[in-house]
Order: C-alpha cells, then structure tokens, then sequence
C-alpha cells in the first residue's frame, strides 16, 4: 500500500515540477474558466440591467452555471492533458517499464486534476464576487455534493478520451478540448431539459450535469437543496465511470500488446 502511495505520488510530482517552473503552464490553469467568467458575467449583467423585470436570481443561474461547469471541463482536462504530457514527452513507455500500475497512474492523473481545476477555478470564483457579487459559497454544504459530481463527470469523460488515445493514437487528440464541450448543449448548464426538443431529452436525462444543475437551480431560486437530483445523478455517475473503467482497461491491454504504448506519441 505504502510503495503504491509512494508511486503515485512520484508521478504526481513529476507533473507539479512541470507547473513549478513554467509561468505559461500557470497561466493556462486559470485563463479559460476566467475568460468565460467575464464573458457571460458581464452578457448576464447587461441582461438584467436591460429587463428591470428579469430576476436578479436568472444572472445568478448563468454564473453559477459557468463556474460549476468549469469543474467538470477542468477535471476532465486535467486528466487528459496530464496524459498528453507523457505521450509529447515520449515518457509513456518509460513509466510502465517502472513498477507503476496502471491503476495507480489513473490515481495520479486524478490528483494531478483536482489541483489543476482548484488553482484554475479559484481567481474566477474571486472574479466572480469582485465583479459580479456573486457568492459560490451560498450554495452551502451542497456546493460539495455539485463538485464531487461534475468531478466525477469530468474523470470518466477523461477516461473515456485516453481510451480513444489508446485505440487511435495522436488523431484523437483533439478529443481532449472538444468532447466535454460538445457535450454543453445537451449538460442543460443554463437551461432545464425540458427547453430541448423531446427527442433530445433523453439524451440529457442519461447525463449527470443535467440533474445537477438541475439541482443547481432549485439551490438559487428556491433555496433548497434537491438531494433527489443529485441522487440520480451520482447514480448515473457510477454507471458511466463503471462502464468507462472496463473499457480503459480493454484499451491498455491492448495497446500494451500492440506496442502502442511506445508508438502511441508518433
């Protein structure tokens, strides 16, 4: 248990050290979910200015909205990226001639996500109450339960996006930015399901991001907490990452034995 530890902390560290050094890398973290902070904070702000009829609480939906989905697109990133580093740096073989376990990189690529998304996240939460005086933390205790979830969301995403690296190699890197965002639509973040057309809902039901904004809004607009969407949408979560897991796990065995893991960057 300890030489696990040990080991996925030395991967982790490996990444850090990358961040450490390079105010570039820094500088990404957090200038996405701050660019569209400002960008649909000051559109939600001309809004409610231009209807004195709109409630205030529509502005609240839209950046909350924002920043609670900027979780998931960071951790889904963060781990998909981190992995990228190894493939750019030619390092994948390397790391699983060493005793690393698969699993245990997966652990590391995940811890290596959740400080990502913090440091990223946390100038636009700032930015948020500076400019917009808006509160993320009015959410409650609930706050936690809507970042575990959209984590969650992001990591099997991710997990998903490293399985489609393991089959098709560099041609689906461009996986690793688009796909959450492809899913933005259908993840109802500034919008009920019930807006999609009827054909579409299902889709959305399937997903945990529309139950948990779902939940999200019914914190904002009637202060309370539905723990029944975000039952559903742990739920689905579990399902999703179960599923994701298995077919991780089918890609690497066979990646590792078409010699993909060494061939995988070219």
């Amino acid at each position: 248990m300890i030489a696990a530890l040990r080991r996925i902390w030395g991967l982790m560290y490996r990444h850090f050290c990358l961040y450490r050094r390079s105010w570039p890398r820094l500088l990404e973290l957090a200038y996405w979910p701050t660019l569209e902070l400002l960008i649909w904070g000051f559109t939600a702000k001309f809004v409610v200015q231009g209807h004195a009829d709109l409630p205030v609480r529509a502005a609240g939906a839209l950046i909350g909205g924002v920043l609670l989905w900027e979780v998931a697109l960071r951790a889904q990133m963060g781990v998909t990226i981190s992995f990228l580093e190894e493939i750019w740096s030619r390092n994948l073989g390397h790391v699983f001639v060493s005793p690393l376990r698969p699993r245990e990189m997966v652990f590391a690529l995940l811890g290596v996500s959740v400080m990502r998304s913090l440091a990223g996240l946390a100038p636009a939460a700032v930015i948020a109450f500076l400019l917009y005086d808006f509160n993320v933390f009015t959410f409650g205790p609930a706050l936690i339960l809507f970042m575990l979830n959209l984590f969650l969301m992001g990591w099997w995403l991710a997990l998903g996006v490293i399985s489609l690296l393991f089959r098709y190699g560099a041609s689906a890197e461009a996986l690793a930015w688009t796909l959450a965002f492809g899913l933005t639509p259908v993840a109802c973040v500034f919008y009920p399901a019930s807006i999609l057309p009827g054909w579409l809902r299902p889709v959305a039901d399937a997903l945990p991001a529309a139950h948990i904004f779902a939940g999200m809004r019914s914190a904002l607009y009637r202060h309370v907490t539905d723990f029944s969407q975000l039952g559903i949408a742990f739920g689905l979560n579990g399902i999703w990452m179960a599923a994701a897991a298995m077919i991780f796990a089918a890609q690497f065995r066979a990646a590792r034995r078409n010699g993909a893991l060494v061939t995988i960057g070219e």
